[in-house]
């Protein structure tokens, strides 16, 4: 991943030179003392470019709302689902370390009383260290780790994105309809995640084709990144 855009270089001290004369136990003190400088510039130059303090993190000017309800944008499922959810779950936390927020929503078609499929949103500002590694490591793999599920590269969207889904309806009356599309930008990580249950339907209703889904989720997200920059 590119280095922090925002970290200046280093300023580092002078050593002082080696000396040309002098009795032995002289000498031994002065090298233990350029070793002293010379350590301490090089911890505080490697806490800076790792990323050990929080005031380096590559933030992008997101934010983590304490009610991500009501900043998250998922206009593109209404049409599907325009029942309301009255009482949507969100939760939130601010640390020196992270600042999250989450939010899960009940999509209803019209006429539903309860929940006929799920949406859940959750942003992560990363503040003391890079997520990129471990990011890639857990969605770029995702089909690995969990059989059945394919995994796509979403193109446009952040420094990297992955859309994963698994559809086990087959047809039937049973099974699952399942999308996430989890997105990093700079330390910052977001998920957006639909899943739907063939039981909790009546029989004269079906869930979306995964690729109506996966492109709801996408325009959302989109919306929704821009939204937590406001």
């Amino acid at each position: 991943m590119p280095g922090n855009p925002y970290a200046q270089p280093p300023q580092y001290a002078q050593v002082p030179a080696p000396p040309s004369a002098g009795g032995g136990a002289g000498r031994a003190v002065l090298w233990v003392a350029v070793g002293a400088v010379v350590a301490s510039v090089a911890w505080a130059a490697g806490v800076f470019l790792i990323g050990g303090r929080g005031d380096s993190a590559d933030l992008r000017g997101y934010s983590a709302p304490a009610d991500m309800c009501s900043k998250a944008d998922y206009s593109s499922f209404k049409d599907e689902y325009p029942e309301s959810d009255s009482s949507p779950t969100h939760n939130s936390l601010k640390d020196k370390a992270l600042d999250e927020s989450f939010c899960s929503v009940n999509l209803k078609k019209t006429g539903s009383s309860y929940a006929d499929a799920y949406l859940s949103i959750q942003v992560d500002l990363h503040r003391s260290t890079d997520p990129g590694p471990e990011f890639t490591a857990t969605w770029k793999n995702y089909g690995d780790s969990h059989t059945g599920y394919d995994v796509n590269e979403v193109k446009g969207i952040g420094d990297e994105a992955y859309l994963v889904s698994q559809d086990t309806t087959s047809g039937s009356s049973s099974g699952s309809r399942y999308a996430t599309l989890a997105v990093r930008d700079g330390w910052v990580t977001y998920t957006m995640s639909y899943s739907a249950y063939l039981s909790t339907y009546s029989q004269d209703k079906t869930p979306p084709g995964l690729s109506d889904v996966s492109d709801w989720l996408k325009t959302d997200t989109r919306a929704t990144l821009e939204q937590l920059k406001d």
